[in-house]
């Protein structure tokens, strides 16, 4: 079964420099965060300010969804957080 991604809300962490979004395995809530160097690499001409952050998120949504499912370690009870990678793309 894969994450569903139900709920398009998103927000961006200025402390970590990185934005936050929620997928759901099955009825558990698994935190995502993809930083800013990430965002940059996937849309280069986006600018760096909070807009240009969460512009460039929605513009990879998809391909950010597609990763963070196969990122995602099913059954791990341990945490409920992921950190997506540059590398992890």
């Amino acid at each position: 079964m894969r994450l569903s991604f139900p709920n398009p809300s998103r927000s961006y962490d200025a402390g970590k420099s990185r934005i936050c979004f929620w997928g759901y395995d099955s009825t558990i809530e698994v935190t995502f965060f993809v930083g800013a160097d990430v965002l940059k690499r996937l849309c280069p001409e986006m600018n760096g300010l909070e807009a240009g952050l969460l512009q460039a998120f929605d513009a990879v949504r998809e391909r950010i969804h597609e990763v963070a499912d196969k990122v995602y370690v099913r059954g791990n009870r341990e945490s409920f957080a992921c950190i997506l990678a540059a590398e992890d793309f």
